[in-house]
């Protein structure tokens, strides 16, 4: 009797399995999950598509060819998975096991429940339930949003109303809303595009490499997370750290808006180039604006903003680092005026 029951990296994932054979757990997890199971018992396996039926583990849609047994050290095989967590794989999708060999054809999907509604807050307390509707469209959910960010009159409102709103999809994937972090009274704000994998498991953003080498830039003009005020365009994470879609920036933009807004900072730095072409309408590329002041209306008054690279593209790219540090540069002496 072979046994599975081991945690997929920091995701908090765990997958239990027990079966005769390894083969068996193909029939208990189904094919997108066998790659974990005979991993952590020690086979090594090639997920193909297209075998036909008569060949062994064979279907019309998908098969399963065992190459050889061999017993696989254990840290390559947690290397392994955690390499599967950074690609997104990182949650289950259902909760009861399906026997994907029963028939030829997939199991029907799971109906979708039913989503509650937004209202805004002042609704809420006169005791107004929320109606359930089915999903929104992006355009009903892009209006939805620009209503109840509306509604906020302060920053913990609108984190309220954000942990409460379900036009985004990527609320169902993500493990929490990443909302912001620093001093909201400060003069300047800096706005990245998402969160990524440790911003989705803190709930802060720019928590990972990319977050500490954005501290050491904020260190180096004098400033750290209690003069600065952080945030990004989506509150969710994108599974696998995918660029969001531009209809789930559209939906999520009226919320950043409104948080930019009630923050009022005197300067806006928007890292990377979809942040400054989400948040300043512009075309060009981030290499050609960076460095570059535009204004910025946050819906009471003009303020400054610049694009600079994101720190994530720094780490990348090294040589780009004197680029922004000439912008760290001119924000410094910005705020110094």
């Amino acid at each position: 009797m072979l046994n599975l029951a081991d945690k997929v990296g920091q995701g908090g994932v765990r997958l239990r399995a027990q079966a005769d054979r390894v083969e068996d757990f193909g029939r208990v997890l189904g094919p997108p999950l066998l790659r974990y199971c005979a991993i952590m018992a020690g086979v090594v396996v090639r997920i193909t598509r297209n075998i036909p039926a008569s060949t062994t583990w064979g279907t019309a849609h998908y098969g399963i060819r065992l190459i050889h047994m061999a017993q696989i050290p254990a840290k390559a095989a947690l290397d392994l998975l955690d390499f599967y967590t950074e690609a997104g794989v990182d949650a289950l999708l259902g909760e009861e096991p399906v026997d994907c060999f029963a028939t030829g054809e997939a199991p029907p999907p799971a109906p979708r429940p039913a989503q509650t509604a937004l209202l805004p807050l002042d609704l809420e307390r006169k005791g107004r339930a929320a109606p359930q509707v089915a999903p929104l469209a992006p355009d009903e959910a892009a209006m939805a949003a620009r209503q109840a960010a509306k509604s906020a009159k302060t920053l913990d409102e609108l984190r309220t109303i954000l942990d409460r709103f379900d036009g985004c999809g990527l609320k169902a994937t993500a493990t929490q809303l990443v909302f912001a972090d620093g001093n909201p009274q400060a003069r300047a704000m800096f706005v990245g595009e998402a969160p990524g994998r440790d911003e989705d498991i803190e709930g802060l953003p720019f928590v990972g490499r990319s977050g500490k080498l954005l501290d050491r830039m904020l260190a180096a003009i004098g400033l750290d997370r209690t003069k600065v005020y952080i945030a990004n365009i989506v509150p969710w994470r994108p599974p696998g750290n995918r660029t969001p879609t531009p209809q789930e920036s559209q939906i999520c933009l009226p919320f950043i808006l409104r948080q930019i807004e009630l923050a009022d900072p005197d300067i806006l730095v928007c890292l990377g180039g979809p942040s400054a072409q989400t948040l300043l309408g512009i075309k060009d590329g981030i290499t050609k604006t960076r460095g570059r002041w535009f204004s910025f209306h946050n819906g009471a008054r003009e303020i400054r903003a610049m694009p600079t690279f994101h720190p994530a593209f720094l780490l990348r790219s090294p040589l780009q680092k004197r680029f922004a540090w000439r912008d760290f540069l001119a924000i410094k002496k910005a705020l110094a005026g």
